[in-house]
């Protein structure tokens, strides 16, 4: 391998913004900072809305009497 023309690949610390959850991965970057992670974010926690879509599912079988 060449000298001096590689990353700088290193252990990076990772924070959550929202929920303050710390890990360490490889990266370049020294610090990174997340707004939102796998334990607060609500398509991995079950808490996402899809309200919306029932909505029109029943509006369709209203309209054509299904």
């Amino acid at each position: 391998m060449k000298k001096d023309i590689h990353a700088n690949y290193q252990n990076t610390k990772v924070k959550c913004s929202t929920c303050g959850q710390e890990f360490e991965v490889k990266s370049m970057m020294e610090n990174i900072n997340l707004e939102a992670c796998d334990k607060c974010h609500p398509a991995y926690t079950g808490k996402s809305k899809v309200g919306k879509a029932a909505g029109r599912v029943e509006k369709f079988n209203k309209k054509y009497g299904l």
